[in-house]
């Protein structure tokens, strides 16, 4: 264990998917964000797409290309590039995932490659299920690779006081196996980007 602690530590990146006026998303993100930060091996930072405020993509060139025109779509590059793992906080819509993630992921393509993904959905009594059923299917044709573990709150306005979210166990205990899950997949997967697999 006293080697990993010398171990240059991997970016966690946790994206905040609802934009609406209302949403609770902001605070399970920031529960989790501060989970997360409990881990040595993760440098944990949050991304919030209502601030990021994407415009629906407006690029010229397919994304693969990555000759990008827009400053917006410069910065969001240089953060998914420079991150090792992702969580994605996701309500359901409609039996789906927001419109605004969906938009976010389609900007870049090989800026996502070979990274691990996982799920925190939230909602109330199907817990954003659904959201993250077809959320899987997208990052992995972004060549992604969706973890098995996620963490599913269901009821979550029951949860929130005062603006803060506030976990039963079972959600501290469903974090703690999305994030040890990540851990794995996340070194495993930075040494097969560096070619040192």
């Amino acid at each position: 264990m006293a080697a990993e602690t010398s171990v240059t530590p991997m970016t966690l990146t946790t994206v905040v998917a609802s934009t609406r006026p209302g949403r609770v998303g902001r605070s399970v993100a920031d529960w989790f964000t501060t989970r997360a930060a409990e881990y040595d091996r993760f440098e944990s930072h949050t991304v919030d797409l209502r601030e990021l405020a994407l415009p629906f993509f407006d690029e010229p060139h397919p994304p693969a290309l990555r000759r990008y025109t827009q400053g917006h779509t410069r910065e969001w590059s240089r953060i998914v590039e420079a991150s090792d793992a992702f969580v994605f906080v996701t309500p359901e819509y409609n039996g789906g995932f927001p419109a605004p993630l969906k938009n976010a992921w389609d900007y870049l393509v090989v800026e996502w490659q070979h990274k691990p993904a996982a799920f925190v959905s939230y909602g109330g009594v199907s817990a954003g299920t659904r959201a993250v059923q077809m959320g899987k299917q997208v990052v992995a044709n972004l060549r992604m690779l969706p973890i098995g573990p996620t963490v599913s709150i269901p009821f979550v306005n029951e949860l929130v006081e005062e603006g803060a979210f506030r976990p039963g166990k079972i959600h501290e205990t469903a974090a703690e196996q999305v994030l040890d899950e990540l851990v794995r997949t996340a070194d495993v997967m930075r040494r097969l980007r560096g070619g040192t697999y």
